[in-house]
């Protein structure tokens, strides 16, 4: 916590030491495009995807959300319609959910009532999209709290999600992380 607070100042720091020319600053018209970056290669490691991704559609952000409301109040039918037909889920504690979507949310929905509540905290999302492959991504991070059985376990999460071209979510890449419990 005191590395990433260190961070933040020196960014400010930064931020409020740059000194824009005066040309710069009392110019009533600023160029706001930006070159694009670079491809990125590696010469050690092949990589999969290439590095030209773009803000994508805010609407999957949307129906991320909605898929995370779903899950905390309990009933996933109602965001049965945001899944394709077929979907795949990685999650985080190494399991594989692979199948029609009804099975998926039948199975999910079993896990999700054996919780007693389910509280959710949104860090992060934004979307993007794969230019090369056309593909649709959405990312969030964020925190969960889940109560059972007189238990409370919270953990962080990290979710990725792909939308196929009719905006349904078809692929879930999921990463989890113990939350502090805050005793010493």
């Amino acid at each position: 916590m005191k590395k990433m607070l260190a961070c933040i100042a020196f960014g400010i720091l930064a931020a409020c030491n740059t000194n824009p020319s005066k040309d710069e600053s009392t110019s009533s018209t600023k160029d706001t495009t930006m070159a694009a970056p670079a491809a990125i290669q590696s010469p050690d490691y092949p990589i999969a995807y290439s590095s030209d991704f773009v803000r994508d559609d805010p609407a999957n952000a949307e129906s991320l959300l909605k898929l995370w409301k779903v899950w905390d109040e309990g009933d996933l039918s109602k965001g049965k319609d945001l899944f394709a037909d077929n979907d795949t889920m990685y999650l985080a504690d190494g399991s594989v959910m692979k199948g029609p979507r009804d099975s998926i949310i039948a199975a999910s929905q079993r896990y999700r009532s054996s919780l007693g509540s389910s509280v959710s905290r949104v860090d992060a999302i934004t979307t993007l999209k794969s230019v090369d492959r056309n593909t649709h991504w959405a990312l969030i991070w964020g925190m969960e709290k889940d109560s059972a059985n007189g238990k409370v376990d919270s953990f962080y999460l990290q979710e990725t999600w792909r939308f196929n071209k009719d905006g349904k979510a078809d692929l879930l890449l999921q990463f989890r992380r113990s939350a502090p419990s805050g005793k010493k």
